[in-house]
Parts: C-alpha cells; structure tokens; sequence
C-alpha cells in the first residue's frame, strides 16, 4: 500500500498504465482485506443478513417519540442504543420527558448495516434514506439527537442542530464540526455505556424540541424487504443456487447486475437517474442486487417490493413470484462489494469453474460520487466486470486512459467501462454484454 500510494506523489510515477495498474491491485486488496473482512465480522457481531420488511422514508419520524439518528458508516452504537432501546426501562424514561416512546431510526450507511440485520420494532423504527434526505431528516423538527460516526455529515449540520434544536454529537475521532465541542469518540469497549449516554442525551432534548420547534409532519413511509446476502440468498433457493443458474441457462432471466451507488445532483434530481436504470435493467429480465446509497434509492421507490415484479419483464416477474423475491434485491452498503464478489465465485464455481469476466453478469454505479465508489469501480474492472459509471468521470482529458478504461482492460483482466449518461442507453449497453456472454456460454 505505502508503494503504490506513493506513486502518486510528484514526479514518482506519471506512466497512466502503470498508475491504473497500481489502483486495480489496491482495488483487489480493499475487497478482500477490509470489506469483506469487515462485513464478515459484523456478520459475526450482528447476524448474518436475511430478508425481512423494513419501513422507510422520511414518515418514519414522529415528533411525540424521542428520535435518535445514528448516522455515517460504522454501526456498533447505532446496535448499541437498539439494544438499550429495546428494554422497557429506557422507553419509560422517555415516557417520564413527556414522549410517546423512545425510538432509533436507521439513516445512511450506518442504517443500512443495521437494517439489513435486523428486524423492525417500535423501538427500531425504521430507516430514513440517504445522504442527500440528510437536510430533509434534520429540518423536520422530529430528531432529538444525530450521532455522527465516519462519514456522510455536512458541514452546514451545526446550523441545522441549532435551528432545529437537536444535539449533534460527533462519535469518531475523524468527524468535527465548526462550533461543536461536545463529543463522545466511539471505544468498543464502552459501547453500552456510550450508547446509554447517547440515549439520555436524546431524552433530555426532547422537551426542549418539542416546545421551540414546529414540526413538519405527514411524510411519506413506505416499506422494502431488505435483509439479502449471499448466505440469505442460497436459503431462499433451497440451499442451492441451482434455481437461479437454470433461471439463467433457460433464459427466464438473462443476467444479474450489481448496482452499486452514491447519489449525486450532478447530472439529475436526487435518484432519478439510479431508479430509472434499475427499472430499465428489470424490464429487460436482469435481475438486480442493490448497495450503497443507492440501495435506500431503490428502497424508498418500491422496487425492493414483490409488487414491484409488474414493472420487470415476462421472465423475472416469473422467477419473483415463484421465489416470492422483489426484482431488486437489497444486498447491503458499499462496502458490501467484496460480499458480491463472492457470490459472483459462487456462481462461477457452480457453473464449473466459468471465469468471472465470462459470466452474463454486469456492475453499474449510475449515480458515484464517494472515492469508495471509484474504488468498486476499479475493483469490478480488475475482477473483469463490465461496468457502468455515471456521471462522466473527470479522467477525459487523458484520452489514452480512457482507452485503456473502456476497451484496453477487456485484453488485460476482461473489464470494461462503460459511461453513459441516458439510461435507456446504459441498461441497453448493459443487456448487449450479458447477452454477448450468454452466447459465449451456449446458453
């Protein structure tokens, strides 16, 4: 690691093959040393994730309740103050500041590690959206406390915190705010207690809220069905991924894609671009598994719904009915791309040892923004993905890159990207690869 991010230092290594080179290789480590490595232990600490209904989008917020938000990307206290919340001493206290109850509501990644784990209760309430909802989810005049963990908080929160009078508690030693000074940096080994304290701060806040602030109330909830894995996955095929390669070797299907995505107003309204690839990709019976960001895109839309197999094509409406599975499955975060990978070598092995760069198979990132994003797109170029990334990323003024980016990587590990900025034309572009295999294969 320390030798390829010092190539990037002036005058070390200004050879675009051998930097794009260097970048795949850390790609590589990334997915199977932190990401994986990562999902596995919090699979271990929290459960394994397996489907189950969740309610979400920005109604999931009642002002009468005590409201606590963890938020960012690391979820230990956000578990830690579920559990707490759970017992009905903490809801009594809640109780005694004049609350309904005292609620944990999921937000971002944070909330899609929580939520793709467990299951949904008065005391775990629901799940708001993504990054972008944030300004949304703190004007609304319900959050009584936003526990701010490693990523995805604004700088603009404080101003937030004090029009709409909630505590903004940075809980990471990475996270600070101009005019913030109360923190509560997150030690695993005092994670009940911090939780505890987390939750009493939300309680004493309550009151003071609840008599400055006027609420905005009468949001849409929704509710998705979350929870899949390559283990939640295998179980709902009978313990064998035979269903879903027959699907594939008839045709019923003609391929999967991973979406994995940010969000971003770059280049349209907050998840319009996303939603609208996920829905041209079903029509053309691709199966798709969701993560990131855009996953909660594709959760607040309904498409992670058994009702939603109307909008997809004759084949995968099919195989969802008879499985009793949405046409897009909510497979998790953006770190969850290593866990994809591996269902990918699943696939691979049971279909007898086909090479991954030769399986009816496709990435795409419609809307990327975070560098991790970047990073799963090199990785899915290094693994021998074809993938989709949107918006253009800012690499065209290096023209023999970009050759190198979308067709010199189908010579060198069999990826290739594809930019596209119509939907319509990506989905497109993306059944002509998986069908190009489909033919490669025989099937």
């Amino acid at each position: 690691m320390m030798r390829v991010t010092s190539s990037c230092l002036t005058n070390v290594d200004g050879y675009y093959a051998s930097l794009a080179l260097k970048a795949m290789r850390m790609g590589i480590a990334m997915a199977y040393q932190s990401q994986l490595v990562n999902e596995y232990c919090q699979d271990v600490l929290f459960g394994i994730p397996r489907p189950h209904p969740m309610r979400v989008n920005l109604g999931v917020l009642d002002p009468d309740y005590v409201n606590a938000l963890p938020n960012g990307h690391e979820p230990f206290l956000g578990f830690a103050m579920v559990q707490l919340a759970r017992r009905p001493e903490w809801q009594e206290k809640a109780r005694a500041a004049g609350a309904k109850g005292l609620r944990v509501i999921a937000s971002i990644e944070t909330g899609q590690e929580m939520i793709q784990r467990w299951s949904i209760d008065e005391a775990f309430h629901g799940f708001t959206g993504n990054w972008i909802m944030q300004e949304a989810v703190l004007s609304s005049g319900c959050v009584d406390l936003f526990a701010v963990d490693m990523n995805c908080s604004m700088p603009i929160d404080p101003i937030y915190a004090e029009r709409y009078r909630f505590k903004l508690i940075p809980v990471s030693d990475l996270v600070a705010f101009e005019g913030i000074e109360e923190r509560l940096d997150y030690e695993p080994e005092k994670a009940e207690e911090q939780a505890a304290r987390l939750l009493e701060m939300a309680i004493e806040n309550f009151k003071v809220r609840r008599g400055a602030v006027e609420p905005f109330t009468g949001q849409p909830v929704g509710e998705a069905v979350v929870g899949f894995s390559t283990e939640s996955i295998l179980e709902a095929l009978g313990g064998t991924l035979d269903p879903l390669l027959e699907a594939l070797k008839e045709g019923t299907i003609r391929g999967v894609a991973g979406l994995v995505s940010c969000t971003t107003l770059r280049d349209s309204g907050q998840d319009v671009h996303s939603v609208a690839v996920a829905r041209e990709l079903i029509k053309r019976d691709i199966l798709v598994l969701s993560m990131g960001c855009g996953n909660a895109a594709m959760q607040v839309a309904g498409l992670c719904l058994p009702e939603a197999a109307e909008l997809a094509g004759p084949g995968l409406k099919a195989l969802c009915a008879r499985l009793g599975v949405p046409p897009v499955l909510s497979y998790g975060t953006c770190t969850d791309t290593g866990r994809l990978a591996d269902l990918l070598a699943a696939v691979s092995s049971a279909l007898g040892g086909v090479p991954i760069p030769d399986l009816p198979v496709v990435a795409a990132a419609p809307e990327y923004m975070e560098q991790k994003a970047t990073i799963d797109a090199i990785f899915a170029l290094a693994l021998g993905l074809y993938i989709y990334v949107n918006p253009v990323p800012t690499v065209t003024g290096g023209p023999k890159l970009v050759e190198l980016l979308t067709s010199g990587c189908r010579d060198l590990t069999g990826g290739q990207l594809h930019l596209e900025k119509d939907p319509v034309e990506a989905a497109e572009g993306m059944l002509s690869h998986i069908e190009a295999m489909r033919k490669k294969l025989g099937i």
